[in-house]
């Protein structure tokens, strides 16, 4: 028998019964025996949900994956907690009913501009 050297990848099949779509997700390895092709089932990965099967596949096919934390580098960040403390205490003081009963555009920029007045006073 020859050796089974052989890259592996996933083998995705469809099957209807009753009216439900069953899938069944395998871990293939093709090799040639006697010149013939034949495939080698090296695990059933169908009760992994189809997100993680399909990293699995793209990682077969040479795709390389990154934690993402170092994907990205941060640079600069700008503060937001004065923001969220404005918006708290308008909320509190029901501020959004003062300058109209209805929700407008205008209104939303009226609450804008006051919440940034508000941000840039000196405390």
């Amino acid at each position: 028998m020859a050796s089974r050297t052989g890259t592996a990848h996933v083998v995705t099949t469809s099957r209807t019964y009753k009216g439900e779509v069953y899938r069944t997700h395998l871990l293939r390895r093709s090799y040639r025996e006697d010149g013939k092709v034949k495939n080698e089932t090296l695990g059933n990965l169908s009760h992994l949900p189809e997100s993680l099967v399909e990293i699995i596949r793209r990682s077969l096919q040479g795709e390389t994956f990154i934690p993402l934390g170092q994907a990205f580098e941060v640079t600069g960040s700008l503060a937001h907690g004065h923001v969220h403390a404005v918006e708290l205490a308008m909320q509190r003081l029901d501020f959004a009913s003062q300058p109209g009963t209805k929700p407008s555009p205008e209104r939303e920029r009226v609450l804008a501009m006051v919440g940034l007045r508000a941000r840039r006073c000196p405390t």
